[in-house]
């Protein structure tokens, strides 16, 4: 194979190292990625149909599960079918589009989470002109502003990696078409494309991160002006949920990106990788099902009986 154009399809390792495993990680993802999408169905269509929530913490909560649904979609299914039939060919096309879609929804999630971040932030710091700021229109400027963005953003690294050449092998050592596991395959120079991933991340992931930390540097400072300590409490608890799945994202993506490149590594890079696609957007719905007062009040009414769509 001389360049791209002569690579029809790769073929994806998945967790081949683990022969003996593959039936009790198909069950294990398989059960986990159905409840993350029953989970985050359940919040869409509560959200949906209770008016009380028809509120902009909601609105980002709703599009926050939409996204969650379709990074699990991406991956997944072909996880799946890799784990149960060794089905493990993807076409070029089907790769890189995959690539895309994966990239794209990471970065959707930062600008949501940092539009999250911005909602908390007026509504602690600037009650009084909370429902004026924050009108329907600003809400859905900023969630439409998020998916545009973090669309474009992986756009050049896409259509940069779709024009490599690969010589020497088209095994992608993952269980999906990985960003860093293509570059490692290709015979091209991919140094313009590490200056470009470098330049990129600055804008796509600690700018999002460092206006998400001065949001909350805000929101501890008026929280730490409250008098009262049930004032205290309840303006906490009105971002807890936010903050504690900011601290799981960033966590997580800096426990996986951080580790030294080695054999081992990679073997648990890749189950990491699994278990960070597959149980944030389970734990999201759970996080905030379990920290909000109005969900919860919606979630039980839903149970008692009454529809949700």
């Amino acid at each position: 194979m001389t360049n791209h154009s002569s690579v029809t399809e790769f073929l994806i390792l998945g967790f081949s190292e683990f022969p003996e495993l593959q039936l009790p990680l198909f069950t294990f993802i398989a059960v986990f990625y159905l409840m993350a999408v029953l989970g985050n169905l359940l919040v869409i269509g509560i959200v949906y149909a209770d008016q009380n929530l028809h509120i902009p913490m909601y609105f980002f909560l709703a599009n926050l599960s939409i996204l969650d649904i379709s990074s699990l979609m991406v991956t997944m299914p072909k996880l799946l079918a890799i784990l149960l039939t060794q089905s493990n060919t993807i076409s070029f096309n089907e790769c890189i589009t995959q690539m895309f879609c994966f990239l794209a929804c990471l970065e959707v999630e930062y600008l949501l989470l940092t539009a999250m971040a911005y909602d908390r932030y007026v509504a602690i710091c600037n009650p009084l002109r909370y429902p004026v700021i924050m009108n329907k229109r600003v809400c859905v400027l900023l969630a439409g502003a998020s998916w545009l963005t973090g669309s474009l953003e992986v756009l050049p690294h896409t259509i940069t990696v779709s024009q490599f050449s690969f010589c020497d092998s088209n095994v992608v050592n993952h269980f999906f078409c990985d960003f860093v596991a293509l570059q490692k395959l290709s015979c091209t120079d991919t140094s313009a494309i590490q200056i470009m991933t470098f330049i990129g991340s600055v804008f796509s992931v600690f700018t999002p991160f460092l206006l998400t930390s001065a949001s909350y540097m805000f929101i501890i400072s008026t929280i730490l002006k409250i008098r009262s300590r049930e004032g205290k409490k309840k303006a906490f608890s009105t971002c807890s949920s936010h903050l504690t799945v900011i601290v799981l994202l960033y966590g997580t993506i800096l426990g996986l990106y951080m580790q030294p490149e080695s054999g081992g590594s990679v073997k648990s890079n890749k189950l990491c990788t699994a278990i960070y696609i597959v149980a944030l957007p389970l734990l999201n719905p759970l996080i905030y099902s379990l920290r909000s007062k109005e969900l919860n009040v919606a979630l039980r009414r839903a149970i008692k009986g009454r529809s949700i769509f």
